[in-house]
């Protein structure tokens, strides 16, 4: 992804092309952007607002700190690293619960990808892993473990895929006894991106809750623009989204605003 040297010998002609160079390098990190598993180390700041908790249409902020860095194993494979580290402010969202603020659950996946596409595809496969680092009310106080996946087609301007995992807790945190987890977890997703590097996507990321029987749909409408600031690429995103699907008292609609800090190679 290096940029191109231009020297003062150039003619005017090839010295004209450097733009289009560099337009085609931001090209394809927007691109790289829409591949939850590519080869390039980001930082995404995801602040989420989450509404009407209940009877008393509690609330919730969740900023989601989510570094994605790639490793190079062998000349054929990458191993990529996602954390979500929550940190959370929560008032209101259940009768019985006042409010609460701090870290959430870590999740944290490692993708194993081939640097190729196999047959037109993007696939990666892991395992993830759930962290029962949160207090007592926005935590599950359970380890957890399972496997993790994605199938993505890149074509043009279009990035089409989806991204799995399931989580079984096997073990409980100290005295706190709570419910086992088993749950599922699929993001299908469906991005267009423009030739000014502007992405507009849709998503849901949809939970099924094996123990209570029940599923968390919400659909999500994104607008992404990446940029340059200070000689540093950046992406923005905001969006808003609906709850197609939701298990009882749970939220009805949300916003999403989301900072991507960039490392290109």
């Amino acid at each position: 992804m290096g940029s191109s040297v231009v020297s003062l010998a150039l003619a005017a002609a090839a010295a004209a092309a450097f733009p289009a160079a560099a337009q085609d390098s931001d090209a394809e990190l927007a691109k790289k952007l829409s591949n939850p598993v590519s080869s390039l180390i980001s930082v995404p700041l995801q602040l989420n607002h989450d509404c009407c908790f209940g009877p008393d249409e509690g609330y919730r902020y969740t900023l989601n700190v989510q570094p994605v860095v790639p490793v190079s194993v062998g000349q054929d494979w990458n191993m990529i690293v996602r954390t979500i580290m929550p940190v959370i402010y929560q008032d209101r969202t259940s009768p019985a619960a006042g409010d609460a603020q701090g870290f959430g659950d870590i999740t944290q996946s490692f993708f194993f990808s081939p640097k190729q596409p196999v047959n037109g595809l993007i696939l990666a496969a892991g395992p993830v892993f759930l962290w029962p680092v949160a207090g007592q009310e926005l935590g599950s106080k359970q380890w957890g473990a399972g496997p993790t996946g994605l199938v993505l087609k890149q074509d043009g301007p279009w990035s089409v895929g989806v991204l799995a995992n399931h989580i079984w807790s096997y073990a409980d945190v100290g005295d706190a006894r709570r419910d086992d987890i088993s749950q599922t977890f699929v993001q299908p997703f469906l991005s267009w991106t423009s030739p000014s590097h502007t992405t507009i996507g849709i998503n849901t990321e949809s939970t099924y809750n094996w123990k209570s029987g029940s599923w968390t749909v919400p659909v999500n409408l994104t607008v992404a623009q990446l940029t340059t600031i200070g000689g540093r690429k950046v992406q923005f995103t905001g969006g808003a989204k609906v709850y197609a699907a939701r298990e009882d008292k749970g939220p009805a609609w949300g916003l999403r605003f989301v900072t991507t800090l960039l490392f290109p190679k």
